[in-house]
């Protein structure tokens, strides 16, 4: 078992339920940061804390992340607290708002943890224009306002847990109507006019000192002629200099077809790190064998995500024993149904 400083940048994906031989010589390698975790990867909650076992035994700094914001975007069902999709918490009267949204938060951080799993790549602050359903209900809300207040509270209840978050997908996807993951969506609004509506929600969570946030597969030809994952003038002109963003900034997945205009994998990765971003999603295990072969190791060992590692963890037992736990999802099955 390796630990120490993880100075890696690639996050990638695994096959199936248990670790091959040789996905375990793959995450051996200094350039791999961590996992992303799909639906694929999930059977029941013994399957997963057994696989991140195995994960732990092969290296102890890696970094294990998923996608369990909520809705139609959460990989672990069964045997988990079923979340409501963002939305859904501004239908309640103000009051209740504060309760569902943040402890929300905080159960699906505490659920995460307890299963050894670090980090939920999201929330998303992307603003529901109505134009698209890659948005729609994964929205907090229609409005700048309507996406502050609750997604603040989702956060402080994340982290309240122990969890870091990553806010996505910036400068905001609500806009387009065209899907990132099959082509690469256009967006033909000035600086300005993005600045005083869907950037707002991530210039006030920046403030707040998140840790982490993940550009979109999105061009804006008003501002550059690259999108913005790829992007040195968003990145570090915007992101970096305007806005005063000193997190992690990770990738959105460089497989997604909004992220395939730039050519080949090791191009890609190329460009994301030139343009700014510390850690590279690649979902295609060709892909990342490419970009090993290919890019030299010193341009994939540099911010690493130990920031973004959580203090600690606790068991599940000892969650589901607590009152609080049970509280919320007593709470949560009653207003969503949810189980």
């Amino acid at each position: 078992m390796q630990s120490g400083l993880n100075r890696g940048v690639l996050l990638v994906d695994l096959k199936g339920l248990q670790l091959t031989a040789e996905e375990s010589q793959l995450l051996s390698l200094p350039s791999v940061a961590g996992i992303v975790l799909f639906s694929r990867n999930y059977q029941c909650r013994e399957q997963l804390i057994a696989l991140v076992s195995a994960i732990r035994d092969v290296r102890q700094d890696l970094l294990i992340c998923v996608d369990q914001e909520g809705g139609r975007v959460q990989r672990f069902k069964e045997g988990f607290t079923r979340l409501p999709p963002a939305q859904a918490y501004g239908s309640f009267a103000p009051d209740q708002q504060y309760h569902m949204a943040y402890e929300s938060g905080w159960l699906m951080a505490c659920e995460l943890l307890a299963c050894g799993v670090d980090l939920c790549l999201g929330p998303v602050l992307d603003i529901d224009h109505g134009k698209t359903s890659i948005v729609g209900d994964r929205a907090f809300g229609r409005s700048a306002e309507q996406v502050i207040h609750l997604a603040s509270l989702w956060v402080d209840g994340v982290h309240e847990a122990g969890m870091s978050v990553v806010i996505k997908h910036f400068p905001g996807h609500g806009n387009v109507e065209a899907d990132s993951h099959v082509t690469l969506p256009l967006d033909s609004r000035t600086l300005d006019e993005i600045s005083q509506s869907d950037m707002e929600p991530f210039q006030v969570m920046i403030q707040k000192g998140v840790e982490a946030l993940m550009p979109a597969h999105i061009l804006f030809p008003a501002i550059d002629e690259r999108p913005v994952g790829y992007s040195p003038e968003w990145l570090k002109g915007v992101l970096r200099n305007q806005l005063a963003f000193e997190g992690v900034i990770i990738s959105d997945c460089l497989s997604m077809e909004g992220a395939a205009k730039t050519g080949s994998y090791p191009a890609r990765a190329r460009a994301a790190l030139d343009a700014g971003c510390d850690l590279l999603i690649i979902c295609n295990r060709q892909g990342v064998r490419d970009v090993l072969d290919e890019v030299d190791d010193s341009c994939l060992q540099a911010a690493g995500p130990d920031k973004l590692m959580p203090e600690s963890y606790t068991d599940w037992d000892s969650l589901e024993n607590s009152e609080r736990y049970q509280q919320v999802r007593t709470m949560l099955n009653k207003a969503f149904g949810t189980d």
